[in-house]
């Protein structure tokens, strides 16, 4: 099975929809929040060049775009992800490092960061050079944030004004010296421990508030 990935382009439009849909199904599927895009807003990505899409003879296999924020400070990868027929073949760590090494030549000084709840995720970007941080470490762009109200976990991370979620923020700083391996080895019990500590407090606030509230 022989699959490219590609800087997108206007001919890859036809894709956007069923981009949409592959990534609400899957959240749906691990009952994970998402921030939701429309067929529009992807086609816009791919005909700046923002976006890079696999194909596999023609047919949509995986995808992942690009957005800058602060002035091209901070650089966010969002979207990622690989079609059902074409997962467990490593795609998306190969779609995510393309998409990795494109941002750092067309915003060589930008910290590269993303927000996710999807210990896979988090793997790859641990071997990409990644580390955990707080949100605070993160854009202040309210636009960025403002593209998380599609997401179940919003009124989370409303309350707390921006500054934690059920996802855990990484970031990669071009300025840090890089080792090989990476200098935050990826430790999947210590996040997933980290994930369920987080869904527990939030799980106790919605019960003491649900409580207080009846009574």
């Amino acid at each position: 099975m022989k699959i490219s990935i590609v800087v997108t382009q206007e001919e890859h439009f036809k894709y956007a929809q069923e981009i949409c849909d592959t990534i609400e199904s899957s959240a749906l599927l691990r009952g994970t929040g998402i921030a939701k895009r429309t067929p529009e807003y992807i086609q816009k990505k791919m005909a700046n060049g923002d976006a890079m899409i696999a194909l596999a003879d023609g047919k949509f296999a995986g995808f992942c775009y690009i957005e800058s924020w602060q002035h091209g400070k901070f650089v966010a990868h969002s979207g990622l992800i690989v079609h059902p027929d074409y997962r467990s073949h490593g795609l998306a760590k190969k779609i995510k490092s393309k998409v990795f090494d494109y941002s750092l030549k067309r915003f060589p000084d930008a910290k590269i960061f993303g927000i996710t709840t999807g210990l896979a995720v988090m793997k790859i970007n641990s071997e990409l050079g990644y580390k955990p941080v707080p949100f605070s470490e993160l854009t202040t762009d309210p636009s960025f944030w403002a593209g998380c109200k599609t997401c179940t976990n919003f009124p989370i991370l409303q309350s707390k004004e921006n500054k934690m979620c059920l996802c855990t923020g990484m970031l990669y700083d071009p300025k840090e010296k890089q080792k090989t391996p990476p200098r935050h080895p990826f430790n999947e019990a210590v996040l997933s421990r980290l994930k369920k500590i987080k869904q527990a407090l939030f799980l106790n606030k919605l019960l003491s508030f649900v409580f207080l509230f009846k009574i």
